[in-house]
């Protein structure tokens, strides 16, 4: 496919986009609630905020509440939300009818997602800003992210300001990605991957900036040391199990489904069969693998000769590999697909990783089984609705896709090396490559 055909399929996937979140809407005004693969507790809209919000407001936060989040995420709800909604005698799931400055606040957050896309994208290539900005922003991890109230969406935009073309400034850089890091964790792949480019100035401005930014938040929170995170990431990470089985419904990786697969809470085997039940654990351990692999041996590329690579490149992989390894939720591959749609529409590996992009931005699913329909209070409806979920193809098919994206680009990085280094050429960024900008 060429350049000329790769735009028209943009603009189509971008209108079939629209379309599904137009359909998404009419679901939700008719029958109360977002349908799958939208979060299953109809009630639970916005909840990642306000239960953040909630323990902002309180001691308790890395005792009783076993947060895994750094300081900073306390800090910055804690003025970005209505101190007095968080009271004794008020529950959890009331505050947002109390707290409209939160709910100001999520969606503000989320039309800065907009307007950053838009502008980076648009530096980029003017032709493709527009169906690469608007499947980002409105596609499903973000708008997914959006549901949940989650601080992906400070996240998404302070790497946009890290990595892409708006600043020129590098301490700036430094601390777009610092506030990035001390949000989600996780992404210190991100930083980490500076070192596979010999980019050391970039790396240590990053750390020193990264470290200034817990002091700050820890020094305003009061708590939340080094060891009070990690203690909780470590029990977090051990205590996925079937009981949070319903996170298969938009799962990022295939930890739910292995979890699941391995599970007798949950009747699997009658609703897939057993023989898939039997032999989609060994598959789904060699396709992570086999992903796990490609982006190693990509990342190994770039260390060995970093110039014939876009530079956003190496930052896609670390991340990406950080992501497909442990499950951290299902608005993640925003960020992932923020590096693809970095990419130019040249050759079959980048059209390839763009094409997956946009399915992946799909806000939809495929039932191809039902489960039977629960009662449940909806937020948006007021009132209690009839949910209908079932087993969707998304859920085997997304942790696929997500790995398979970054995995041909690591290829893709392998065979740009392997010219460079046997025939002499060195494959340069173009003039409106984020990589150059990054």
């Amino acid at each position: 496919m060429d350049r000329r055909a790769g735009l028209r399929f943009e603009w189509a996937m971008a209108a079939v986009i629209a379309a599904m979140t137009v359909w998404n809407m009419w679901h939700l005004v008719t029958r109360g609630y977002l349908p799958q693969p939208f979060f299953y507790e109809s009630s639970d809209t916005w909840m990642d905020w306000f239960n953040t919000a909630w323990w902002a407001h309180d001691r308790g936060i890395y005792d009783s509440w076993a947060s895994i989040y750094p300081p900073i995420s306390f800090v910055v709800l804690r003025p970005l939300s209505l101190a007095s909604c968080y009271g004794q005698t008020t529950a959890g799931l009331e505050v947002r009818s109390c707290d409209w400055l939160g709910i100001a606040a999520i969606h503000g957050f989320y039309l800065l997602d907009i307007v950053l896309a838009a502008l980076a994208f648009t530096r980029l290539d003017r032709r493709t800003a527009l169906p690469r900005s608007f499947a980002l922003t409105a596609g499903m991890p973000l708008l997914y992210g959006l549901e949940r109230g989650n601080l992906i969406l400070l996240a998404f935009a302070c790497m946009i300001l890290a990595f892409g073309p708006l600043l020129k400034s590098a301490r700036l850089r430094w601390l777009s990605l610092a506030v990035a890091i001390n949000l989600k964790v996780y992404l210190v792949a991100a930083l980490a991957a500076q070192l596979l480019r010999r980019r050391w100035r970039w790396f240590e401005g990053g750390a020193i900036a990264f470290v200034a930014v817990y002091l700050a938040s820890f020094a305003m929170l009061g708590i939340g040391t080094p060891g009070e995170i990690v203690r909780n990431i470590t029990a977090f990470s051990g205590g996925f199990n079937a009981a949070s089985v319903l996170d298969v419904w938009y799962p990022a990786t295939f930890i739910p489904m292995k979890s699941l697969l391995n599970s007798t809470d949950f009747p699997i085997t009658a609703l897939i069969g057993s023989q898939l039940v039997e032999t989609g654990d060994p598959i789904i351990s060699l396709v992570l693998r086999l992903g796990q692999a490609s982006m190693v041996l990509g990342a190994a590329a770039i260390w060995f000769r970093p110039q014939a690579v876009p530079a956003h490149r190496a930052t896609l992989l670390a991340v990406s590999l950080a992501l497909v390894t442990s499950e951290a939720g299902g608005y993640t591959p925003a960020l992932i697909l923020l590096f693809v749609m970095m990419e130019r529409w040249d050759g079959w590996l980048r059209p390839a990783a763009i094409v997956i992009a946009y399915v992946l931005s799909l806000p939809g699913e495929i039932v191809f089984s039902t489960i039977p329909s629960m009662i449940q209070d909806s937020y948006f409806a007021g009132h209690t609705v009839t949910v209908q979920h079932g087993i969707g193809l998304g859920m085997f098919v997304r942790p696929i896709l997500n790995i398979l994206a970054p995995s041909l680009l690591a290829w893709h990085t392998i065979a740009l090396v392997w010219r460079a280094v046997f025939q002499g050429q060195q494959s340069q960024p173009p003039p409106n490559s984020a990589g150059r900008a990054a």
